[in-house]
């Protein structure tokens, strides 16, 4: 439920263009992390950093393709949210000791220390990759290739990377003592 939720905007973005086209999708989509955000505000009293970075990116260059009337600006959003994870990620381990793979999933997964290592480097390359692929497409293909891609393509990759990285983690994992279940 979780995973549908942090789509909404996405996913609203996307009918919203096959309906009204670029602009009013990247309005609809705004003010559907508005939403998102008032709602997670309103059940927890918090809202994750995360959430507020992408409602600031969602605002300046979707804010940007509507003023300048120029969807090149929605299609950078995804790269430039992407590279930022990428960036966070690299920074933190590099330059600060922080493995943020580890610090978010430490209290529901036992892993060995080199592990978590190659969880926080494979995700940093995984992002930085992701925003490259959306460039390509963005200046590759129509606007209508781009959605679908936003929603479509960047969910199947991300599906495989998450399957990807769980069967790595697998061998590694401790076994717990409840499986008598």
């Amino acid at each position: 439920m979780k995973f549908l939720f942090d789509l909404f905007p996405v996913i609203l973005f996307f009918i919203t263009y096959k309906i009204y086209g670029i602009y009013s999708a990247t309005a609809v989509a705004i003010v559907a992390t508005f939403a998102q955000i008032g709602w997670v505000w309103l059940r927890h009293r918090q809202v994750d950093n995360m959430l507020w970075v992408s409602l600031a990116i969602i605002v300046i260059f979707g804010g940007a393709t509507l003023i300048f009337q120029d969807e090149t600006f929605i299609k950078w959003k995804p790269t430039v949210l992407y590279w930022l994870f990428s960036a966070v990620l690299a920074l933190a381990n590099q330059v600060f000791k922080k493995n943020l793979i580890r610090i978010m999933m430490k209290d529901q997964i036992k892993l060995p220390e080199a592990v978590w290592s190659r969880l926080n480097t494979s995700w940093a390359i995984f992002f930085c990759g992701m925003g490259a692929v959306n460039l390509y497409v963005a200046y590759n293909y129509p606007t209508d290739t781009w959605v679908n891609f936003k929603l479509f393509g960047f969910m199947g990759l991300m599906f495989i990377f998450v399957i990807l990285q769980a069967m790595l983690m697998g061998k590694y994992m401790e076994k717990s003592d409840d499986s008598k279940i």
